[in-house]
């Protein structure tokens, strides 16, 4: 495996510790994540002043001369496949996606290929500069196989750390668009009396709860409140259907990024989204709540109707503050063209 070596000098008044030392001072051009630098000191791949260095906490100072050995990133196993991607943006750095329903983001044994990543290794190509030692996309998040919008994935290894930086600590913005069974609203004392559901000023209806896999069914997440991850989803209004109203489209936003957690919470809620067949998105409507047309569309859905249509965060590089839109995908669309 070939190699590439980085030198440079620590400057001015540097940090005592070794890390913290050349997360600072590396290159800018090198593209070594705070993640990777700490990795390839633990490898013994540092050297300070013609000395290995593997402790993160060694002392250094100014006009030390450092030398970092880094594997020149190798192909990805994964194949690349020449698949159309609606590219929202893109630059050296990353790229936003609106991922269409039924495409699965990363393989796994049952999606070897046809995958968001096999895509976008064909789509970047040789633009791909190495994360973690691999040339490959960094996915810092995903949406399910059947939710279709928005991705924002890192093409280098300061990007991929950024990212993942901003979305541990959920400073990402995500809003979502889903249809769900009835409608949603503070004057229901029954929703009121939920668990973990309350609601802010705006009829705005906020779900706190613990998420973890089912203990029985390991394709669901479960609602808990002891053990399991801390998850919060607010949604709102934003239309409804029927006389009297038996469907909603919400907006819902995410203050955490939990696996299915607007499809669970929403469940949870009593509000399941349409077409979701995992959590109970299959209902029988009023018979005179909606016309026969619309009614057979909503029973017909085929996949939960979940968009990804807002996502703002800050470049991990340029520092400079980014929001994308996309539109409802035709089935959503339609849907709501029939409902209304």
């Amino acid at each position: 495996m070939s190699q590439r070596t980085i030198t440079f000098t620590l400057a001015e008044a540097p940090p005592p510790r070794l890390d913290k030392a050349l997360a600072r001072d590396v290159p800018e051009a090198a593209q070594l994540s705070r993640t990777r630098l700490a990795r390839l000191i633990a490898e013994g791949a540092v050297s300070v002043n013609g000395t290995v260095v593997e402790d993160p906490r060694g002392r250094v100072t100014e006009g030390d001369h450092v030398s970092i050995t880094v594997e020149v990133a190798v192909e990805s196993h994964i194949e690349a496949e020449d698949i159309p991607l609606d590219v929202v943006f893109e630059d050296d750095d990353l790229i936003v996606v609106n991922k269409p329903v039924g495409m699965v983001v990363h393989p796994a044994p049952g999606t070897p290929s046809g995958t968001l990543v096999n895509a976008l290794l064909a789509h970047c190509g040789d633009h791909l500069s190495g994360v973690g030692g691999v040339k490959r996309p960094g996915i810092v998040h995903r949406i399910d196989k059947d939710t279709s919008g928005l991705l924002v994935v890192a093409k280098s290894d300061a990007a991929h750390h950024g990212l993942a930086a901003q979305f541990e600590q959920h400073s990402v913005e995500r809003y979502y668009k889903a249809l769900v069974y009835g409608a949603p609203d503070g004057s229901d004392p029954r929703l009121r009396g939920i668990k973990g559901a309350s609601f802010e000023p705006g009829n705005i209806l906020k779900l706190t709860t613990q998420l973890a896999r089912h203990r029985t069914d390991r394709q669901r997440q479960a609602v808990l409140f002891q053990g399991g991850k801390h998850a919060v989803t607010r949604a709102r209004r934003v239309a409804q259907f029927g006389t009297p109203p038996v469907l909603a489209l919400m907006e819902c936003w995410l203050e955490t990024g939990r696996t299915h957690q607007i499809r669970v919470h929403m469940a949870h809620a009593g509000h399941a989204l349409v077409g979701d067949q995992t959590y109970g998105g299959k209902r029988k409507l009023p018979r005179t709540a909606l016309s026969e047309r619309a009614a057979e569309a909503v029973r017909a859905f085929p996949r939960q109707a979940l968009h990804a249509a807002v996502l703002g965060f800050e470049h991990p590089v340029t520092n400079e503050n980014m929001r994308f839109e996309a539109a409802l995908p035709e089935d959503m669309e339609n849907l709501l063209k029939t409902l209304g």
